[in-house]
């Protein structure tokens, strides 16, 4: 491994606003720095956040978005190239195929330094789909297809996607999302007694909890909707709804009895040890880290067929699929999952141990510098063993 190197992450937006790509590349930053990466991040100054700051030692620099988008996306290129001549990375991680990568090839043509880019969604409301269907968005694609060094593909479907836009296979490289297994882990049943304690959550109830960004394509909607027939079925079923968004009012809102909001919080895994079941109803996903963390934690998940869930989840061996949009199989299987113990706990472990077997942070840091030294030196991509755990060879694309 070469000496220390820096890595700029190029993001929409980073904390205080928390979702799926905010919270990976926080969690990464502490592992990414003992395996020699110094990582900053350029993101957007949204109103009320500062310039500059340290957030859990990551510097963090956000630049102006004035005006109506285009204006705003611009606008955020040209004040991002200055400031990355003077912090001059090693590697530029864009985050999402729109402005982050935009900036990221521009200061690649400008300046030589090498882009990596990670898609976050598929699908309809996807990274690629979204930018095909913009004015020049084929155009847009076409020059990371020309510039970016490797794309980091976190499911299959993402990784499907790139290559029906030509991106070869050696510049595919599967990472998957990571998840930080030892603090995402079950606890005893005291221990789960004390949190709800602690929460003012019923002691005796049968809890499903839904957790991230409370955005449309999450379909909460659907989920709030139906929770009134599962109650039918089982009077202390209680939804346990954790974080923030653009979907709150209307959700809070809507909601009837047995639906509690815990707001956006740093402690969403006392919130997962705390429940019976975890419940994701996406029209579209990248690979959910809400879901891997909840699968770590040991809950049984029941999720939508969609983005990376079937990446993860074996149907009936370590989670429960079903189709996007399908209300009343929704309904029936939380209401299965809440009815059988037996079953939660078997899917819970099943769970929990294909987690800690192939997605612990751990492997996607080591997978990360790995890939970042291949992009510098234009080499074959190597990883070195790590102490305490077997040698893992890094993929460069999905089943290889």
């Amino acid at each position: 491994m070469s000496d220390t190197i820096r890595v700029a992450m190029i993001m929409q937006s980073y904390y205080p606003r928390i979702g799926g790509a905010e919270r990976q590349v926080a969690a990464l930053a502490p592992l990414l720095r003992e395996q020699g990466v110094d990582v900053q991040v350029v993101t957007r100054r949204y109103p009320g956040m500062a310039r500059f700051e340290r957030i859990y030692g990551v510097p963090v620099h956000r630049l102006p978005i004035p005006g109506p988008k285009p204006v705003a996306s611009m606008t955020f290129t040209m004040t991002a190239l200055p400031l990355l001549r003077r912090l001059r990375p090693d590697v530029l991680h864009a985050h999402e195929l729109f402005s982050p990568a935009t900036t990221a090839v521009a200061a690649k043509r400008l300046f030589g330094t090498p882009v990596v880019s990670t898609a976050h969604r598929s699908g309809a409301l996807g990274d690629v789909q979204r930018l095909i269907n913009k004015t020049f968005g084929r155009r847009r694609m076409a020059t990371f297809r020309e510039h970016v060094d490797a794309f980091v593909t976190i499911s299959r479907e993402i990784d499907a996607e790139l290559a029906e836009m030509g991106v070869p296979p050696h510049r595919r490289i599967a990472i998957p999302t990571g998840v930080d297994t030892q603090r995402f882990a079950p606890v005893s049943k005291d221990g789960r007694r004390h949190i709800r304690e602690r929460f003012g959550l019923p002691a005796d109830a049968r809890i499903a909890i839904f957790a991230g960004r409370l955005a449309p394509e999450k379909r909460l909607d659907r989920l709030i909707e139906i929770w009134p027939a599962v109650r039918a079925t089982c009077p202390d079923a209680l939804l346990l709804v954790v974080g923030a968004g653009p979907e709150e009012p209307v959700l809070r809102r809507t909601a009837g009895q047995g639906v509690w909001f815990a707001g956006a919080t740093e402690d969403v895994v006392a919130y997962l040890q705390a429940s019976d079941v975890f419940v994701l109803p996406s029209d579209a996903e990248g690979l959910s880290l809400a879901m891997l963390e909840a699968l770590s934690t040991g809950l049984a998940v029941v999720a939508t067929a969609v983005g990376g869930a079937g990446d993860v989840i074996a149907h009936g061996a370590n989670g429960l699929l079903i189709p996007p949009g399908q209300p009343d199989e929704l309904k029936a299987t939380i209401v299965t999952l809440m009815r059988d113990s037996a079953l939660r706990a078997r899917l819970g472990d099943k769970g929990r141990a294909r987690v800690v077997r192939e997605f612990a942070l751990p492997v996607m840091a080591d997978r990360l510098r790995a890939l970042y030294d291949s992009v510098i030196t234009r080499q074959p991509m190597h990883i070195a063993p790590r102490a305490n755990a077997p040698n893992q060879p890094l993929q460069r694309e999905w089943g290889g």
